[in-house]
């Protein structure tokens, strides 16, 4: 059996606001934007996202990625982005999540599959397929959060696509 819980949540739905709709709407010149006391914009964040979903999802794949020297290495070197590269990062995002919706939704046997460590980091915690994907959820929800904050200060919340507002 599946689970629901974690594909609800990779969907943004209980307790979690939409991901995809909360970047979804959003020009480039805007998820660029840093507010003052936050170190990265919300394109970076989205960008560090991807990195580390395509990161945990080759893994489970059993492709072996290699891991980052450092975490520096899962956020984009520059700060400024054209239109494109910012719909290619939000497409990106939106497939990744898809993805990891795909492999939420396997059966439990599958769900219980150890994923092989890449890390020694990865050694020290529960790695079967269902505990790689509730790390990406946990992931995601905490820069999710950031996302929605540095919206409100940019008066930019809720998302066209819907958000909680109090």
């Amino acid at each position: 059996m599946p689970s629901r819980a974690l594909t609800e949540l990779l969907r943004g739905q209980g307790a979690h606001a939409d991901p995809i709709a909360c970047i979804e709407d959003l020009p480039a010149d805007l998820a660029t934007r840093q507010v003052a006391g936050f170190p990265h914009s919300i394109a970076q964040l989205v960008f560090h996202m991807n990195y580390w979903m395509d990161y945990d999802l080759r893994r489970v794949r059993n492709e072996k990625p290699p891991y980052p020297a450092h975490n520096s290495e899962s956020f984009p070197a520059k700060a400024e982005l054209a239109s494109a590269e910012w719909k290619e990062w939000q497409e990106r995002f939106a497939t990744l999540l898809n993805h990891a919706a795909e492999f939420a939704d396997s059966n439990r046997a599958e769900l219980d599959r150890q994923v092989e460590a890449t890390h020694p980091s990865h050694q020290q915690r529960a790695s079967t397929l269902e505990a790689v994907l509730w790390q990406l959820v946990a992931h995601n929800s905490y820069h999710i959060g950031q996302i929605a904050m540095i919206r409100r200060m940019l008066g930019a919340w809720p998302p066209r696509g819907g958000g909680d507002t109090w």
